[in-house]
């Protein structure tokens, strides 16, 4: 497959009164169409800033990335993120937050494929229902389902399990795998979660404390559904927690 984002040397640093303080440096990777990537590294290391720039809310001080070929100026319609603390609008019931994303369809169409994307995430039944009315996992698969509902090419995703119980957590991993695996974008996702990152993507980038680069690549070259006792991932969460200093 061909190259969907390039990441060319990118830099970054906020102005502080101390002056600037750097948070990326000289960041570059290449993300193939349809490839799954994980970011994980220390807390407030860079990588959300990072996501930000990728998908066009931030603009780098130096380098550049492009998506099919062209520079990333800003937000692209063929781009959803999927912020860490979530953002449907609590005044709408769920297939109201649905539609809301589908304004340019026709009526019939935006119903259609509202349904469709809800009874995708087992969540039909709750149409009706608001925001406060759901347990949280039911509210992450609400966020995915009006993500994937767009048709996205690439989706960002910034610790979208971040805010759940650990149980809830685990569940919600084999929820993401399996509308993922129908709608195969090209996906950044950045997480805390060693295991998470490995059980989900197809190659994860360690990065360093901040300023971020990258410290170490790792392919994960097995097939999905994965469990975290196959000795080849354990071999990967081994190194990835020694790249992170966490681990002897």
């Amino acid at each position: 497959m061909g190259a969907k984002i390039c990441v060319n040397s990118l830099w970054k640093a906020f102005p502080t009164p101390r002056g600037p303080l750097s948070v990326i440096e000289d960041v570059g990777f290449t993300l193939t169409e349809g490839e799954f990537v994980a970011l994980v590294g220390p807390s407030g290391c860079g990588k959300t800033t990072l996501l930000h720039i990728l998908a066009g809310f931030d603009r780098p001080d130096r380098g550049d990335v492009l998506v099919d070929d062209l520079p990333m100026r800003g937000p692209r319609r063929t781009g959803v993120f999927v912020f860490q603390r979530g953002a449907v609008f609590p005044w709408l019931t769920v297939q109201q937050n649905m539609t809301l994303v589908l304004r340019d369809l026709p009526p019939a169409t935006r119903q259609e494929l509202a349904n469709e994307y809800l009874t995708l995430a087992g969540l039909q039944g709750f149409e009706r229902s608001y925001p406060h009315q759901l347990s949280g996992g039911m509210l992450q698969r609400v966020e995915l389902a009006r993500a994937l509902v767009t048709r996205p090419e690439i989706l960002y995703l910034d610790e979208p399990l971040g805010a759940l119980d650990a149980l809830t957590r685990l569940q919600m991993r084999v929820e993401m795998r399996r509308l993922l695996a129908r709608e195969r974008c090209t996906t950044l996702m950045v997480t805390h979660d060693v295991e998470e990152a490995l059980e989900m993507a197809d190659r994860i980038l360690v990065f360093s404390p901040r300023p971020a680069t990258i410290q170490a690549v790792v392919p994960v070259p097995f097939p999905q559904p994965r469990t975290m006792t196959h000795p080849g991932l354990v071999a990967l969460k081994e190194e990835i927690l020694r790249e992170l200093g966490l681990q002897s």
